[in-house]
């Protein structure tokens, strides 16, 4: 199983499967981020906490603990 914390800067991945429960997996589809969504990784910080991403048209940060969160696929068709 990938999850965001373990994709590439640089890198575009579909999310597969959020995982966690009540008002942690609420807060991150909040933001955006659901199921079949495609997410570009743009940059870590220096220390690799957060990562900074862009989901939907927009630059969201997430920290590495919620990042884990969210099961993700590599883009196909690249």
């Amino acid at each position: 199983m990938k999850t965001l914390r373990d994709a590439k800067v640089g890198e575009t991945v579909r999310v597969v499967k959020l995982h966690g429960a009540g008002a942690v997996k609420r807060r991150i589809m909040d933001m955006g981020v659901t199921k079949g969504v495609e997410i570009y990784v743009r940059k870590l910080a220096p220390l690799g906490d957060p990562v900074e991403v862009n989901v939907r048209g927009y630059e969201l940060s997430i920290r590495k603990a919620d990042a884990e969160m969210i099961e993700v696929e590599e883009r196909s068709g690249i």
